[in-house]
């Protein structure tokens, strides 16, 4: 079978549907993170760099400001009854990955072969592994080995925002909550302690948590706290004598890891908790001149980001970010993922205009079309 191939000359809805229809669940990005080097190392005006499945370009015009634009190529998997290849139905595209988040990478894409002189210089990203545990991360991989291709004075994610500006991100942490009994035969239950029923205190907690709405600079972060899975049990004829839930806390960026796990130890006091993965938030940071003006430019007024991004990462870095891309992000992984055309094209119409300086104030509009 002939590798899948990238034709960056298409309107970028049609590129949007051709990016979707490589698969790339987490995982096995590399076809796709190959016909993207592909496609964009014969562009004269670009560098292009590789490591593992993340790619990178960029413009060396010498301009006085570097901006960045970064995507993952990866999703999650495919619903049961298969979303791909991609659809058209009622106006919409239809097909895993058209929200979350290639119609973002077609727009990074189309204006990496498009705009060959901008008036800023771009680095684009795209990265491998967004949608898995942290360590995994393509970006941060990135980030650890090759600091220098991610530095610039401002970044924007093109995660789906729904055309509107969403600052910062909550972080998050996942902790496994462990009930202890002790384990007996089935039919002499008296004997052991059963820690499935034991496992009832801690959901009894989490149904009874009553999540903070915190504002951080502006904006207000919901946070969220919930049982995400749960395991226990030996045989059918043993009582258990352990069983874990897997807790999985997003909270507002003013907290740090630490403070988000010292709350969980508290809160759950009496068990053992126990780290298993957990990634920093990212204060919005739109009190600072890149991102003002990237606001000004789009139009609209700015949201918090409740899920988390790898803006965060980019905060570590000291590089300002903000998320914003096209799609209605609660479609996101669902079975029935779909991106509206008109807000895929508005996208890349404006970050062309930002990165040509062909409009660098938006006229205030209404809330965009919706999916």
């Amino acid at each position: 079978m002939a590798a899948p191939t990238l034709d960056l000359s298409l309107d970028v809805v049609e590129l949007t549907r051709q990016l979707c229809d490589i698969e790339s669940v987490s995982g096995h990005e590399g076809p796709l993170a190959d016909a993207i080097e592909a496609a964009l190392r014969p562009l004269a005006h670009l560098q292009v760099l590789r490591d593992g499945d993340a790619v990178v370009a960029r413009t060396a015009l010498g301009r006085p400001e570097r901006v960045l634009l970064a995507g993952h190529i990866d999703t999650v998997p495919l619903a049961a009854t298969p979303n791909l290849p991609t659809w058209v139905q009622d106006g919409l595209v239809y097909g895993r990955g058209t929200v979350d988040m290639k119609g973002g990478v077609a727009v990074q894409l189309a204006l990496a072969a498009g705009v060959c002189a901008p008036t800023r210089d771009v680095t684009y990203v795209f990265y491998d592994g967004e949608e898995v545990e942290s360590a995994r991360n393509g970006l941060g991989r990135l980030a650890r080995g090759h600091p220098q291709w991610l530095q610039a004075g401002f970044a924007v994610l093109l995660e789906p925002t729904g055309g509107n500006v969403e600052g910062g991100c909550n972080g998050t942490i996942r902790v496994d909550v462990t009930a202890r009994g002790v384990a007996a035969h089935s039919a002499r239950a008296w004997m052991g302690r059963n820690a499935i029923h034991e496992a009832v205190t801690i959901l009894g907690r989490l149904t009874a948590y009553d999540p903070q709405e915190v504002d951080v600079d502006g904006l207000v972060y919901r946070e969220s706290l919930n049982a995400v899975g749960i395991a226990g049990g030996v045989a059918g004829n043993v009582i258990p004598d352990h069983c874990v839930v897997s807790v999985n806390y997003r909270f507002a960026p003013s907290k740090s890891i630490e403070d988000a796990q010292a709350h969980l130890c508290e809160l759950f006091t009496g068990y053992d908790v126990q780290v298993t993965d957990a990634a920093a938030g990212a204060r919005p940071g739109l009190d600072l001149p890149a991102a003002q003006d990237f606001v000004r430019m789009i139009g609209r007024e700015p949201a918090p980001k409740y899920g988390w991004t790898d803006v965060a990462r980019f905060s570590a870095l000291g590089v300002p970010a903000v998320n914003y891309g096209p799609g209605d992000p609660t479609g996101a992984h669902s079975d029935h993922e779909h991106v509206d055309p008109a807000q895929v094209r508005e996208c890349e119409q404006r970050l062309r205009a930002w990165l040509t300086d062909a409009g660098t104030t938006a006229e205030p509009v209404g809330s965009p079309s919706g999916s």
